[in-house]
């Protein structure tokens, strides 16, 4: 299975490289919102990074059948089949999929490493588990 995982929980330094470089790849702009990767203050105050966990919890909500795995173990939306209804970004425990206002569909982590890039800690990996 492929996913990113957060190698080391307590080296965010909450820069937001990994927000802005995933806002910038799926919406065209640096935008927190429209990330799908999130930084969140953990139970003790630090930064807690929030990735998705390929779970598989929004494509069980899809009523349109629109979120499938793939063969790497990555959930996938099928544009053509998704309705834009946010019912998975509800129904999303660790709250990193997104539905933007202007945009029909919605969108969610697909582990293509662009944040993981962006992190100067280096503490963000796509992984093959």
């Amino acid at each position: 299975m492929k996913k990113l995982v957060v190698t080391d929980k307590t080296a965010c330094m909450a820069c937001l490289a990994c927000v802005d470089a995933c806002s910038s790849a799926f919406y065209k702009e640096m935008n927190p919102l429209k990330s799908c990767i999130q930084i969140v203050a953990g139970k003790d105050g630090e930064p807690k990074t929030n990735v998705c966990l390929q779970c598989g919890k929004c494509a069980r909500t899809c009523k349109q059948g629109a979120i499938k795995q793939n063969a790497k173990g990555v959930y996938m939306i099928d544009k053509k089949l998704c309705t834009g209804c946010g019912e998975c970004v509800e129904a999303c425990p660790m709250h990193v999929m997104v539905k933007a206002p202007e945009s029909p569909v919605t969108s969610k982590c697909i582990a293509c490493g662009i944040c993981a890039k962006a992190c100067p800690m280096g503490i963000l990996e796509v992984q093959e588990k």
